[in-house]
């Protein structure tokens, strides 16, 4: 039996998929960047714009004061990057989806999303077993944020894209 070659555009999210599970069965200490930041820039000079922001995260103050400069920036870039890595995931997804079948925009997408927050739960999960990890509903909610965001922009696309070929 021999494989239609269109069903190797599968091989795109399966790969991302690897690469999230990678990093995710990384310990946190071998993904600190707070070193490397500091090495580069001296981040005391953002304290003074950002001092005033503190919320709860995983029952932890967020907080200049609370945690420091350097890791209330990591912070945001580790959460930016749960964000980006599932926008990326979603597109990867839709691609696939949209080659490999005759479902329309919505369903597309919509499977597309559901695939990539079913991945985002499921590496949670796999954070759960890795050393100085934990799983947290929030950061699911933030890779699911950016699959809907990836799935907003998708349809404006596309939507935009067949107004203009209907003239």
């Amino acid at each position: 039996m021999r494989l239609d070659k269109k069903y190797f555009v599968w091989l795109l999210p399966i790969l991302w998929m690897g690469v999230i599970f990678l990093f995710s069965s990384q310990p946190y200490d071998r993904q600190d960047i707070k070193p490397v930041m500091n090495k580069i820039i001296d981040l005391s000079f953002m304290e003074r714009y950002v001092s005033w922001i503190s919320f709860t995260y995983a029952n932890s103050e967020v907080s200049v004061q609370a945690i420091g400069i350097d890791r209330f920036i990591e912070f945001f870039i580790r959460k930016g990057a749960h964000f980006t890595v599932f926008f990326i995931l979603m597109i990867l997804f839709y691609i696939a989806l949209s080659r490999t079948n005759r479902l329309k925009l919505k369903a597309n997408l919509i499977v597309s999303l559901l695939l990539s927050i079913a991945y985002a739960v499921m590496d949670e999960f796999h954070q759960g077993f890795t050393p100085n990890r934990t799983p947290y509903i929030g950061d699911v909610v933030i890779d699911g944020s950016g699959a809907c965001v990836a799935g907003i922009l998708i349809y404006i696309i596309l939507k935009r894209k067949r107004k203009v070929h209907d003239y």
